[in-house]
């Protein structure tokens, strides 16, 4: 995360926080299937499978529901150039939506597996040439960078951005605390509505700010022209 500058670093960090959010709501709704943790839901699916359980069925469309989100958001993220970001956030924002209204209206799988394709999409977000830099949805390898960070210090170094992988894992942890608290009060469809319009919110502030970088940076002065003294 040390490549990014202070405001990025704070978008990823309330990414996680979203993806928490809504992977708590989604374990409550769905009784134990994630929408962002799929190593989760690829052992509820060996499980369904050795077991013959319909579950298998659940934690397979989450997976694919996952995947297809990946792709979709590398392929947007690719085809909206300079303004990758918002792309993405926008095709987040418009997932969740959807989710929160079949929420509203049908209630369980259908929403889950559409909110899993906007956090398989949200990853996207930080991808730099085919690869993800930030996991935003996953906190596997973020504690396992943590982990290094405590090794190089009981070593006597210190590992710059620990304190960024912490924040990460935090806001995913405090997003799950909020979606868990939220999920009896407002509901399936109500609890997905926030996620939506912070979603939407983000990619608004995030295609302002790309679009004043990006014409910024094609602000370039004209060089000074020279000259050669003849002799």
């Amino acid at each position: 995360m040390m490549r990014y500058d202070t405001r990025l670093r704070g978008l990823a960090i309330l990414l996680s926080a979203m993806a928490g959010y809504v992977d708590a709501i989604a374990f409550l709704e769905l009784g134990g299937f994630f929408v962002s943790f799929m190593s989760g839901n690829s052992t509820r699916l060996a499980v369904g499978v050795a077991h013959l359980s319909p579950s298998a069925w659940i934690a397979a469309g989450l997976i694919a529901s996952f995947v297809a989100g990946a792709a979709l958001g590398s392929l947007i993220g690719e085809a909206a150039g300079g303004n990758r970001r918002a792309a993405v956030l926008a095709l987040v924002a418009g997932a969740l939506a959807i989710g929160s209204a079949i929420g509203i209206l049908f209630g369980g799988f259908a929403a889950a597996a559409l909110v899993a394709l906007a956090m398989g999409a949200e990853n996207a977000v930080f991808e730099e040439q085919g690869e993800v830099r930030i996991g935003l949805t996953y906190m596997s390898g973020t504690l396992v960078k943590l982990g290094q960070s405590i090794a190089a210090l009981l070593r006597g170094t210190i590992r710059p951005g620990w304190a960024s992988l912490v924040l990460l894992w935090t806001g995913f942890l405090a997003g799950a605390i909020g979606g868990a608290s939220a999920r009896p009060w407002l509901g399936l469809g109500g609890s997905l509505a926030v996620a939506a319009g912070f979603a939407a919110c983000a990619a608004t502030i995030t295609w302002r700010f790309d679009t004043k970088h990006n014409n910024d940076s094609q602000i370039r002065p004209e060089p000074a022209r020279g000259f050669r003294k003849n002799t």
